[in-house]
């Protein structure tokens, strides 16, 4: 097992903050903010949000949703025996030394017997494949079964589309990809696994299929797993390829592997000093190979497929590069706003598409006019004190939500209260629109 980074305390609890901040307000976030979570996921995402942080980046937490009940039913289904007798032989294999998969029958391996039976349902023609287990094995060390469902249908069907399937034509294009690549990262390396004459499948098959996690220390696969969650499928070939580089990159370690033999024992058995944790993602980060040169070379790999074997026989869906793109192609269902009037009408005002009120004659218009310039040059005459108790205690408009009084004789207002109760009623409004903007914001 790799040595694991020390960080101080108080570091984690702000990471953790920060993260939890992040996944409250994901969809803000992944609009505006994607390069900041890239950022994160190479810092490493805290332990205890590393399962809820993988199920959003993955898109799992979108096809939860969407499919409610979707597990359970597929659960409780008897599955095809042709499948299930080859998932229980592989049940024990899968990291055997940890507390979830230790005993034959527990509860580790009975949640990946129905991880693994759910999908040979969901996707009966690809069916199941050795290395989806591992996959599996540790999404279940994170998350509860039907959420590791979810997250294994993404990785399946966008991060690496056609993998899993029965002639394994994805995985022969990449290993073509990373060999070409591999030119460019590492001559050395190139040229002597060139000349050997070592097909990229003898080595690369297991690192790619199972995402590094049967490969790597431990605390190095989950930092490759929480960036490959986030940016896709070219972690996994630039950490093949810082792999190749440092294994097979120098003169001197290509003199040490004189024959085939040598050389894939050498990349069975790498050295832990390249695998440890900082070292490996720190290599990784700095590697210069883009999600564009890998499509560019997966277009003229697939060019020279065709030219030399044919179509593919195996038409996967285009593979997607990394939360971002998972995202924009299945947005999450978001919630429908309420809306609540911000303006305050009066009683007598006229709605939208409601009928006018018949037009009076102009010398009633102007006699009402009249009228109210008098009593307006009346109420300027007034004393302040009593133009205030005219005002309170004869409101011509009364606010909506209470019922006009009757019009029976009242004692005066008291000067002292009636400024009180102009002021309390301004103060309900503009709690009203302030909660209505609230609404909208």
């Amino acid at each position: 097992m790799g040595k694991l980074e020390e960080v101080p305390l108080e570091v984690l609890r702000q990471r953790e903050s920060k993260w939890l901040d992040m996944l409250n307000n994901w969809d803000k976030w992944m609009a505006k903010k994607h390069k900041k979570i890239r950022l994160r996921c190479q810092k490493g995402i805290p332990p205890s949000l590393r399962g809820r942080a993988w199920q959003y980046l993955s898109g799992g937490k979108v096809k939860l949703q969407q499919n409610p009940g979707k597990f359970d039913e597929l659960d409780m289904s008897p599955g095809d025996p042709k499948w299930l007798d080859v998932i229980e032989r592989d049940l024990h294999r899968q990291f055997p030394f940890h507390e979830m998969f230790v005993s034959r029958g527990g509860h580790g391996q009975q949640d990946l017997f129905r991880v693994l039976k759910a999908y040979t349902l969901y996707r009966p023609e690809e069916g199941y494949c050795q290395a989806q287990a591992p996959i599996a094995a540790v999404l279940l060390m994170h998350m509860p079964a039907e959420q590791a469902f979810w997250c294994l249908v993404q990785i399946c069907e966008k991060y690496l589309p056609g993998y899993y399937s029965e002639k394994l034509e994805a995985i022969q294009l990449d290993g073509e990809i990373l060999f070409s690549l591999l030119q460019k990262v590492s001559p050395v390396a190139h040229k002597h696994l060139s000349r050997q004459k070592i097909d990229p499948l003898l080595y690369m098959t297991e690192w790619f299929m199972c995402a590094f996690s049967r490969t790597l220390p431990w605390s190095s696969v989950l930092r490759v797993w929480d960036m490959f969650f986030c940016e896709g499928v070219k972690i996994i070939f630039r950490v093949g390829l810082v792999l190749l580089k440092h294994a097979l990159g120098s003169p001197e370690k290509v003199k040490a592997c004189q024959g085939q033999y040598e050389t894939i024992e050498r990349l069975r058995s790498l050295s832990p000093k390249i695998m440890q944790e900082a070292f490996l993602v720190q290599e990784v980060v700095e590697l210069p190979v883009t999600e564009r040169q890998i499509e560019r070379e997966h277009l003229i790999q697939l060019r020279r497929w065709q030219e030399t074997r044919g179509e593919l026989q195996c038409r996967s869906p285009p593979r997607l590069h990394g939360a971002k793109a998972i995202l924009d192609a299945e947005p999450g269902p978001r919630p429908t706003l309420q809306p609540s009037p911000s303006i305050r009408l009066p009683p007598d005002a006229l709605l939208p598409g409601s009928r006018a009120k018949p037009r009076l004659p102009m010398q009633v218009q102007k006699e009402q006019r009249k009228q109210t310039k008098a009593s307006g040059q009346q109420d300027k005459t007034l004393a302040p004190n009593q133009a205030l108790m005219v005002a309170a205690a004869g409101d011509a408009c009364p606010p909506q939500h209470m019922p006009p009084k009757d019009p029976v004789p009242q004692d005066p207002v008291p000067q002292d209260l009636a400024p009180q109760d102009s002021a309390h009623h301004h103060s309900q409004e503009s709690l009203t629109s302030q909660e209505s903007e609230d609404t909208y914001l």
